[in-house]
């Protein structure tokens, strides 16, 4: 089924609106891998209450956006803190074990109202802009009662039934999900929206996951959104820094548990509501991409089979032939390779003893996984001193920029670099770069 919008004109609207956030490749490229999977499968949104409490509008547009475009995404959502403000005003003690709200029936009788209602917030915002929403409140999740007879009315899923998202999708509306569950009796329980969005993405398998949260992604130990998390190389690090307090370390635990039961391939994306498009729809995104990852490892010696891989990947990624002798031309060269061989980083003796990266390719389809960002990380970590040079056209500069310490422009390049902090150094960086030959069989 196909997903676009029939009107060819909305359809160049939104690319070039898209466009915008990156280039016009990157959002046909976009459009067109989202329209490839079943309608079903594309996304599910987890919704956090505070972003329907605070950014409804930016919510909404971003979803609209989405709709337009011919996308319905499952939207779950929460209602966390209208929850506690509202048992609070009731003048009912709230109380939470291991994290898990306990839900007495007076709680519960709160708990409904406040859920349908935030659910009626969302949904209508979304129609007042012309989107097509199905609420969906009820007959998702079958539960069975806590073991914890201390929690009171808490569900733990034990079956997800699809049949109402299907038909939403199947006739071209958007789904909003609440986070009640029911028991095979008829009673409704209150289910976590953690463990109802885990419970249903492992239904689905979903292509894309998202979170949408207040800080727009998970912070670092400085307060700045962490671009991508690479579970693989990054997860024993961070659960065990004393930065890392216990929310986070939780959010960590439960994506690490949710992606050790997807395929290879799946990733969560953490992002704000004015940001979900961008995140969508670029391959640098706007949040946190966390995915399980894989090793990256480097390459001592390479294998005829190495080198002719090597080769067909940094062809490939810039749409041009290499000059049969450019490895062997070299210096020292060092090549860190993603196992999946669908990215390389190519380094080499530069000047001042300086490395100098001599090609950095990654595959369209492991860009937008976040694993370019994780490649980016160790050769970071294993040269600390770097420049290179990209040409002044190219669409991933301001991605360079974001990474680099100093720039200069030196037509038709733009040279790179960080770690060096001496000026003379800098400037026989540059001059370096700009003179280094080319090995393309088409350059100039």
């Amino acid at each position: 089924m196909n997903r676009y919008a029939s009107n060819n004109d909305i359809r160049e609207v939104i690319t070039e609106l898209l466009s915008q956030l990156g280039s016009s490749r990157e959002a046909r490229e976009y459009l067109k891998r989202f329209s490839s999977v079943d309608s079903v499968q594309f996304a599910i949104i987890k919704v956090g209450g505070q972003v329907i409490r605070d950014q409804l509008a930016e919510l909404a547009s971003a979803l609209h956006f989405l709709y337009q475009a011919g996308l319905y995404p499952i939207v779950l959502h929460g209602a966390g803190p209208q929850l506690d403000e509202a048992i609070r005003n009731a003048g009912i003690e709230s109380r939470k074990i291991d994290g898990l709200r306990v839900t007495t029936p007076e709680v519960m009788a709160i708990v409904r109202q406040t859920i349908y209602q935030e659910n009626l917030r969302l949904v209508n915002a979304l129609e007042r802009l012309g989107a097509r929403t199905r609420s969906i409140q009820h007959g998702v999740f079958e539960c069975r009662v806590a073991d914890n007879p201390d929690l009171g009315l808490v569900g733990s899923v034990e079956r997800v039934h699809l049949s109402q998202i299907e038909a939403a999708i199947e006739a071209n509306a958007m789904p909003v999900v609440t986070c009640l569950g029911e028991s095979t009796s008829g009673q409704v329980l209150n289910v976590n929206a953690d463990y109802a969005v885990n419970a249903l993405i492992q239904e689905i398998e979903p292509y894309k996951i998202i979170f949408i949260t207040p800080t727009g992604g998970m912070l670092n130990e400085h307060g700045q959104i962490m671009s991508s998390v690479n579970l693989v190389t990054d997860y024993d690090r961070l659960v065990s820094a004393n930065w890392v307090h216990s929310g986070m370390r939780l959010k960590l635990e439960q994506i690490k548990s949710l992606l050790d039961k997807l395929p290879d391939s799946a990733s969560v994306s953490i992002t704000s509501a004015e940001n979900l498009t961008k995140e969508l729809f670029t391959h640098g995104g706007a949040g946190t991409l966390i995915r399980r990852g894989e090793t990256i490892v480097e390459a001592c010696q390479l294998t005829p089979d190495d080198e002719r891989a090597l080769y067909d990947l940094v062809e490939s990624c810039f749409g041009r032939k290499l000059l049969p002798n450019w490895l062997q031309t070299l210096n020292e060269p060092r090549i860190l390779w993603l196992q999946s061989r669908r990215g390389v980083a190519v380094i080499t003796q530069g000047q001042d003893s300086i490395h100098y990266l001599d090609k950095f390719a990654v595959t369209p389809q492991a860009q937008g996984e976040g694993l370019a960002s994780a490649l980016w990380k160790e050769v970071k970590q294993a040269f600390p001193k770097l420049y290179w040079r990209s040409r002044s056209a190219n669409p991933i500069n301001p991605w360079y920029h974001r990474h680099a310490d100093f720039s200069f422009r030196a037509e038709p390049w733009i040279i790179f670099g960080y770690g060096v902090d001496d000026f003379e150094q800098v400037n026989r960086c540059i001059i370096d770069a700009a003179q280094r030959p080319q090995f393309w069989t088409d350059a100039k």
